[in-house]
């Protein structure tokens, strides 16, 4: 831990502006200018020098107490690779498997000042794998140094992170050209890599992304070359130094002239004078005037909040005025971006967490349909139609990604066609929300244009994202009023809708059984409906293969015509592998609850394969058949589904009659 301990306990090997350590800070009630204090990030391909970069720098600018230094010198001894040397990166590689293996994967953060300034930066990895780190530390970050080992040049990983910072917004980045000490400071090198830079630059500019600084700096991240003095190895250099660099950098603050964004994360109530209060609220509060005390709690995003201001409630629409604005035990009379304050308003309203609060001449868009960017951090893939669980500043709400629009080639920065994405794949695609949000493009605010998807059975974050712009298209779509509505429909069948989905692999029995159970409820006056699996693709799905793709946008499709039929009134009879849960699930969830019935036809692999009564397992062995379900491609099992038969041991009948009486129900 950096300590805040007087100058006479820090070390500094050569002259530095201002030494001294800067620890964390807690939240202030009117945070610095964010001029003041500089977030930045280092990141680049695989031992590109990026640790050993800023454990140096701290080192020279005074920002290693005592203690520290005692410990590194020690750990150099025993795990450093410097050759006998102090070896910087162990001041940022704190994890133990980081300092085993001198890698970095977990993304570590210091405050140092120097120049005057005061600094936050970012080590982050630089193995693929830890991509999704990497995106998590630029995402709150105002500048990047990029490291390129001047023996390798630019790497794939290089244009990766390139790509990702310019992506969060990032625009001013300084591309460090390090270990030129190993290739003698040849300058012909050094320019080499300013040219393959160059070219990544312009890539991204062709790609509408531009960056208002891109400079490359030769240095020697371990012999401390231009770091903070310039070297006499490199005369043919004419530029700042690393440390200049940093201390101009002045990008402004996007959150200070951005208009009013107070998200509420958080409503504290109670009855004056009462006892229920929740906790850390204030005496002051409890023993005011009475009624009910309601305050909105949350950061401010963006812009300025002030006593008296007249806000809007998003999506809501409700109209506001601030009484107060409370900060711990003070009262203030204006709050700015970055402060934690909660705001009373005049009179009693229907706000809630989740609601964003701005200035009604200024109100974000609001809007449920979106076009994206993602970075795909998941190990499993992303498939177009499936539902995820969106995570912003306006609350939780269910999304789906109905449509990937291209995936993007971090090597030449275009557009590729694609059906699905893997790890670390960055994306275009059109998302689509369970009910409208407010929200600003990211490029004009980067906290409401923000978001994350989180996987709704595993609870993984899947990606992080950004929203380019809204689908117009959901403005000039509206849900039509029908005069005969679903009970309507229902009624005159003289019975329940109902979908009874069956699962399993193919030659388990599910169209046996199927056609058996529509042939009883026919006899006994019900209105039914078979959808089979293989009728379906001669039909409606003749566009779908079988790949993980397009089976999942072949369940989406029959979930949504089951669903319409059963607002017919129909009892609707469905027989196909449909070997992913999360599509199952996705079935379930659209149908109301109670009348989506999974019958999971349980035969066993070998039985089936027995069976095989159209050649195909046959074919698959022989590899003559790709992603075919149960040989090639995965079946996942229903975790509870409401029946369970197994084909090789219960008769036809026997079946028919248990999901008979359990439709009676």
């Amino acid at each position: 831990m950096i300590s805040a301990d007087s100058t006479k306990d820090k070390v500094s090997q050569t002259p530095s502006p201002e030494p001294g350590s800067v620890p964390p800070e807690p939240r202030a009630l009117s945070p610095e200018p964010a001029s003041a204090v500089l977030k930045f990030l280092t990141c680049g391909s695989v031992d590109d020098g990026k640790s050993t970069l800023i454990g140096h720098l701290l080192y020279q600018t005074g920002n290693i107490p005592v203690d520290q230094l005692r410990t590194l010198e020690a750990e150099s001894a025993r795990i450093g690779t410097a050759g006998g040397g102090l070896d910087y990166s162990l001041l940022l590689d704190g994890l133990m498997a980081e300092r085993e293996q001198g890698i970095t994967i977990d993304v570590a953060y210091r405050y140092f000042a120097a120049c005057g300034r005061k600094f936050i930066v970012a080590d982050t990895p630089g193995h693929e794998q830890y991509t999704r780190n990497m995106a998590t530390g630029a995402s709150q970050c105002d500048a990047a140094l990029i490291l390129i080992d001047a023996g390798q040049g630019v790497l794939p990983q290089t244009r990766r992170h390139a790509l990702i910072c310019a992506l969060m917004g990032i625009e001013r980045i300084l591309f460090v050209v390090n270990k030129m000490d190993r290739v003698g400071w040849d300058e012909a090198v050094f320019r080499r890599v300013e040219e393959a830079k160059s070219a990544l630059v312009a890539d991204l500019e062709e790609f509408g992304l531009r960056l208002f600084e891109s400079d490359a700096i030769p240095v020697s991240a371990l012999k401390g070359d231009n770091l903070t003095e310039l070297s006499a190895n490199t005369p043919w250099y004419g530029g700042p130094t690393l440390l200049q660099w940093l201390a101009g950098v002045n990008p402004g603050s996007w959150r200070d002239g951005a208009p009013l964004r107070f998200p509420v994360q958080y409503v504290v109530k109670g009855q004056r004078g009462g006892e229920s209060w929740q906790a850390g609220v204030p005496e002051s509060l409890k023993h005011g005037a009475g009624g009910t005390f309601r305050a909105y709690a949350g950061t401010v995003a963006s812009g300025r909040v002030g006593r008296g201001d007249e806000l809007i409630a998003l999506p809501s629409g409700v109209t506001v005025r601030v009484a107060s604005i409370l900060a711990g035990g003070h009262e203030l009379d204006a709050a700015r971006a970055g402060s934690a304050v909660a705001l009373t308003v005049v009179g009693e309203h229907d706000i809630v967490r989740g609601d964003l609060l701005s200035l009604p001449q200024e109100r974000p868009e609001v809007a449920d349909q979106f076009k994206v960017r993602l970075i795909w951090m998941d190990d499993a893939p992303l498939f177009a139609g499936r539902q995820y669980e969106f995570h912003g500043v306006a609350g939780t709400v269910k999304a789906e990604i109905t449509r990937l629009r291209s995936r993007i080639d971090p090597e030449r920065c275009r557009r590729l066609a694609a059906d699905t994405l893997g790890k670390n794949d960055i994306a275009e695609a059109e998302l689509h929300l369970a009910r409208p949000i407010p929200f600003d493009p990211y490029e004009v605010n980067r906290e409401t244009g923000a978001f994350i998807l989180v996987d709704r059975l595993t609870n993984a974050t899947a990606c992080c994202g950004m929203i380019l712009h809204p689908l117009r298209r959901a403005e000039n779509v509206h849900w039509q009023t029908e005069t005969v509505d679903r009970q309507g429909r229902t009624a005159i069948k003289g019975h329940g809708p109902k979908v009874i989905w069956f699962t399993g692999l193919s030659g388990s029995g599910k169209s046996t059984v199927a056609n058996a159970l529509e042939a009883r409820l026919n006899a006994m006056g019900r209105h039914t409906m078979l959808l089979d699996g293989d009728n379906i693709r001669h039909g409606l799905n003749r566009d779908l293969g079988f790949t993980e793709a397009d089976r999942v946008e072949n369940i989406r499709r029959i979930g949504e015509v089951a669903k319409l039929m059963t607002d017919a009134g129909l009892i609707v009879i469905t027989a196909f592998i449909s070997p992913f849960r999360a599509e199952r699930d996705l079935v379930r969830s659209i149908i109301p609850t109670g009348e989506f019935i999974e019958v999971f036809v349980d035969t066993p692999l070998e039985i089936c394969e027995q069976r095989d009564p159209k050649g195909l397992y046959k074919k698959a062995r022989a590899g003559q058949i790709p992603n075919f379900t149960g040989i090639n491609s995965p079946y996942e099992a229903p975790l509870q589904p409401e029946l369970a038969i197994d084909t090789s041991v219960v008769s036809i009948d026997e079946s028919v009659e248990r999901i008979v009486s359990l439709v009676a129900e």
